[in-house]
């Protein structure tokens, strides 16, 4: 029905204690790739980075509201909205139809928009596979200080490890936060200098990842590596099945017992199969909770 076409902002102060709660994640990401943040009017933008904003209070360390758009003076309009409600920094994608050709253009707008926001850490989300914007991340870090005062650091979400590797290795004299956001590969790009994460799988598998990290930190990389291809696993087999922002709608709802809804159009709802079949997975993997299992069907991971 119509409801399901409207922003259910009654559940995020609960979605925000489950993440703290549950899963140890205390950073968020509002209106990017899974918050399906670009099918959103710039109205329900607004109203969706104010509701975790001030839900967040005191109980996030960062919300950072993805204020990218195809439309320069929208971006600026949502960054200026981002500045004014007290969020923690804004991030910005490559505008994606009329697109950028090549690094300087794309600077260009990236420091317009983080120019209706000067107080505000300012953060370039890199997803060439979405945007279909090919300009490596290496090449747009390359004196962006300069241009781009407030530029704090990059979501680097692509499967590129010599582009994320340079990012870091050529920027080591900056303090920028290199936030990687492929799931599945976290554990490489913490070997080549990840300094965070910021990824979907974090709304249900946040507690699996916060030991990879703590495993990581100890040097303990067997522990760690352990860790990752259990994440793999799971990932790999969803992926096989068909795997996407509905899904993970899906999942999350399944987890965590809040009701995530289903997608808006172009995206569809994720299918009943889909649901199952992950439930049964995540079950064997342990990563649910409530453990009526038989021992014979667990292939937990250590």
């Amino acid at each position: 029905g119509k409801w399901e076409r409207e922003i259910n902002f009654s559940v995020i102060g609960q979605y925000v204690d489950y993440l703290v709660k549950e899963q140890g994640v205390k950073n968020i990401f509002v209106n990017g790739t899974t918050g399906e943040g670009l099918s959103l009017s710039i109205s329900e933008r607004r109203r969706v980075a104010e509701e975790w904003v001030t839900k967040g209070r005191n109980k996030l360390d960062q919300v950072v509201i993805h204020v990218g758009a195809l439309s320069l003076k929208e971006s600026q309009e949502l960054a200026q909205h981002a500045a004014e409600i007290g969020a923690d920094g804004i991030a910005v994608i490559a505008p994606f139809f009329l697109k950028p050709w090549n690094k300087d253009v794309l600077i260009n707008f990236l420091k317009e928009v983080a120019a209706a926001a000067p107080a505000l850490p300012f953060y370039y989300y890199h997803i060439p596979a979405l945007t279909g914007v090919k300009i490596r991340a290496e090449e747009v870090l390359d004196g962006i200080q300069e241009k781009i005062p407030t530029f704090q650091g990059l979501k680097f979400s692509d499967t590129d490890l010599l582009d994320f590797g340079q990012c870091v290795d050529q920027n080591r004299q900056r303090q920028f936060a290199f936030l990687f956001g492929v799931d599945e590969q976290l554990l490489s790009a913490l070997v080549m200098g990840a300094t965070g994460a910021v990824g979907s799988t974090y709304n249900y598998l946040g507690k699996k990842t916060n030991q990879m990290l703590e495993a990581f930190e100890r040097k303990d990389f067997s522990s760690a590596l352990n860790h990752q291809f259990c994440i793999q696993r799971f990932i790999n087999f969803v992926v096989k099945l068909g795997f996407g922002v509905s899904q993970t709608k899906a999942i999350m709802t399944l987890v965590s017992g809040i009701p995530m809804g289903p997608p808006r159009l172009p995206l569809q709802k994720a299918s009943r199969e889909f649901t199952d079949n992950a439930e049964a997975k995540l079950r064997s993997l342990d990563f649910l909770s409530f453990n009526d299992l038989k021992d014979g069907n667990l292939e937990a991971c250590s």
